[in-house]
């Protein structure tokens, strides 16, 4: 009995996310509540996780460089990208892989992903960023010189422009690898990771190239500084957005080209675009 039992929620979570509707959806039963709350929460332990190790993984280079010097650059960059990519690989089947509060409200600006499932999402990303954030500043003597967090090397507005680009780049590469069903799915995480390691290198200099709220602001809450935070939560999420809208106006569509030069219709097919 407690086998069938297994073998029918095992098939219900399977329906679920497949997004194939249940025949014990409408009559409210315990199975399928309980099938529902098992899938969230493999979805918010993803999320929690991947964040977790991404921030540890990169923002831990930024601190062992700066304390040990012997990583350098060029390897604070090819590591984002390399942690990026294995949890992309390792739970995006999972949870989408986002680790990335720009990216999740982007999803569901463009319908991509639920609204509602958007607050657990955040929350999840945000509390992986302070856990990592004061794991390594449990392992390291982590000071004003040693910050693992992101600054402005110069004005916020500079450091806001390129948060805004290299966001939008990223968006930009996720929409086409990611959300385009013509692309090669499978090649999706090693795209994004490069993406990311060549964000990191133009834009490191300059602004830290966060792209990712959650990235910023776990540094931030442990070791209380905030300068020119509001860049990092500001500059990806307008960069995530234009990246998708952009690359939605090339995606395929049976719309006649008089009802897409229409401004109104423009927006409308920027929003509503059948994916």
């Amino acid at each position: 009995m407690a086998a069938n039992l297994d073998g029918i929620i095992e098939s219900e979570i399977a329906k679920m996310e497949q997004g194939i509707k249940s025949s014990r959806q409408s009559d409210g039963s315990g199975c399928l509540s309980s099938a529902a709350v098992v899938v969230t929460m493999q979805k918010a332990i993803a999320e929690i996780i991947g964040t977790y190790f991404v921030i540890f993984a990169g923002c831990g280079s930024v601190a062992v460089n700066k304390i040990y010097g012997n990583v350098t650059f060029p390897g604070i960059c090819i590591t984002w990208g390399l942690i990026v990519m294995a949890m992309i690989y390792t739970v995006g089947h999972i949870s989408g892989a986002h680790f990335n509060p720009a990216v999740t409200i982007t999803s569901a600006v463009f319908r991509r992903f639920p609204w509602k499932e958007v607050p657990l999402y955040i929350i999840c990303q945000l509390l992986g960023s302070i856990l990592a954030s004061l794991t390594l500043v449990l392992i390291f003597e982590i000071n004003t010189q040693s910050f693992f967090g992101t600054l402005p090397a110069g004005s916020c507005g500079q450091s806001l422009a390129m948060e805004i680009i290299i966001s939008f780049l990223l968006m930009f590469v996720i929409s086409g690898t990611g959300t385009d069903d013509r692309a090669i799915g499978e090649l999706g995480g090693i795209v994004v990771g490069m993406t990311i390691t060549l964000n990191v290198f133009v834009g490191g200099p300059v602004s830290g190239a966060s792209m990712n709220p959650a990235r910023s602001i776990g540094p931030a809450l442990v070791r209380g500084e905030f300068k020119g935070l509001w860049v990092y939560i500001i500059g990806p999420i307008i960069g995530t957005v234009a990246g998708a809208s952009v690359y939605n106006l090339m995606r395929y569509t049976d719309k006649p080209l008089r009802d897409l030069t229409q401004p109104a219709s423009l927006f409308k097919n920027i929003i509503t675009t059948k994916h």
